[in-house]
């Protein structure tokens, strides 16, 4: 479980406002958003904003039995209650709960929530942003246009690149390639591209994680990462020049790996970073290792977002058996990378400014 360290110095410098979408309403999300900031360590640290509708919490919080969680209902994040569970009202329709089934309904909702959130959370009205899990064919139906919450937020943000990153205590995993069909993987693998996503985690793990001179390994594409090119020529052609060209560039980069040996010899936990290819190289080994307690953190980005490790879970929805524990991180990393990026912009103003003085104190 990721808990804040820095809990007692949070608290003495003031709260943070975190954005929560609701995500999908016929699934998991507002179960586990609700029973996570029904806890009171989390609301000494943070002013939640619930991007919804008040009758949708009110019917999920029904369902779990928190009768005595309290909401305010606000039009703005700009209007909202420091000290209260705040909901961004973000429609007011009755909407029809289908529990374990995806719907245009339930994806044209959870589309609103979203895209309210984001807008809020570009324009610094909100500190960082906990996206509860949306179904993709829910929000295809509905009209969404990008694969996911990491795309659209790359693009609100302005950015060309960001870094899908998969973070627990014990690893932390980025990936080169993030949604796309297996067919089409090794032709979005490149040079430049595993340089762009190591350049990303590198700074993320100084910025974000508080690690000065981080460790990060690099996954081979092929089996046996390639063995010496007999089995693909990725490794060898692409993936082995990139990690030279990394550690050129300053960073401490290893790999290729051959991806079952290095988890299987449990190798990855010699290094505060792994870059994986693609999407099941990188999220099987990690959620066999952390599921229930691991955090989706987009890097590589000026604001901050971060998500649970699951997705709707309709099978079980509306049952009040869901696990928590991963919705509840989400919200810690989110703290913590908000207080680390600004001690590292301190430090970072600290050394140009004590650099400025060197060289302009006169000689003799």
């Amino acid at each position: 479980m990721i808990i804040s360290l820095l809990f007692l110095t949070y608290l003495s410098m003031g709260k943070i406002k975190i954005g929560i979408t609701i995500g999908d309403v016929n699934g998991v999300g507002l179960e586990v958003i609700l029973k996570t900031i029904a806890d009171e360590r989390i609301l000494k640290q943070i002013s939640p904003l619930i991007y919804g509708s008040s009758k949708i919490v009110s019917y999920h919080k029904n369902i779990i039995g928190l009768q005595d969680l309290h909401f305010k209902s606000i039009g703005s994040a700009k209007d909202a209650y420091r000290d209260r569970i705040n909901i961004v009202n973000c429609w007011n329709d009755n909407v029809t709960i289908t529990l374990g089934k995806p719907s245009e309904e339930s994806g044209k909702f959870a589309k609103m929530a979203l895209e309210k959130s984001v807008e809020d959370l570009t324009n610094g009205d909100i500190d960082a942003l906990v996206t509860g899990p949306i179904h993709k064919e829910a929000m295809q139906m509905a009209g969404f246009e990008y694969v996911g919450h990491t795309e659209m937020l790359t693009e609100a943000s302005g950015n060309s690149e960001s870094l899908m990153f998969m973070v627990s205590e014990d690893v932390r995993i980025g990936l080169v390639t993030n949604h796309i069909p297996i067919s089409d993987i090794s032709k979005n693998i490149s040079k430049e591209n595993i340089l762009k996503k190591l350049q990303i985690m590198n700074d993320s793990l100084k910025m974000d994680f508080g690690i000065t001179k981080p460790m990060i390994a690099v996954l081979g594409l092929n089996p046996h990462a390639g063995d010496g090119g007999t089995i693909g020529k990725e490794d060898e052609e692409i993936i082995r020049p990139a990690v030279v060209e990394g550690k050129k560039n300053g960073m401490m980069v290893f790999g290729p790996y051959s991806a079952d040996g290095f988890f299987g010899s449990t190798q990855y936990k010699k290094f505060d970073g792994i870059l994986a290819m693609y999407h099941d190289q990188g999220l099987i080994p990690f959620k066999s290792l952390t599921f229930g307690s691991g955090v989706n953190f987009t890097a590589g980005l000026k604001i901050i977002r971060t998500s649970p490790d699951h997705g709707t879970a309709y099978d079980i929805a509306g049952q009040n058996i869901a696990d928590y524990s991963s919705f509840r991180n989400a919200v810690y990393l989110a703290i913590d990378i908000n207080h680390n990026r600004k001690n590292y912009k301190e430090m970072h103003a600290n050394r140009l400014k004590k650099k400025s003085a060197h060289i302009s104190k006169p000689e003799g």
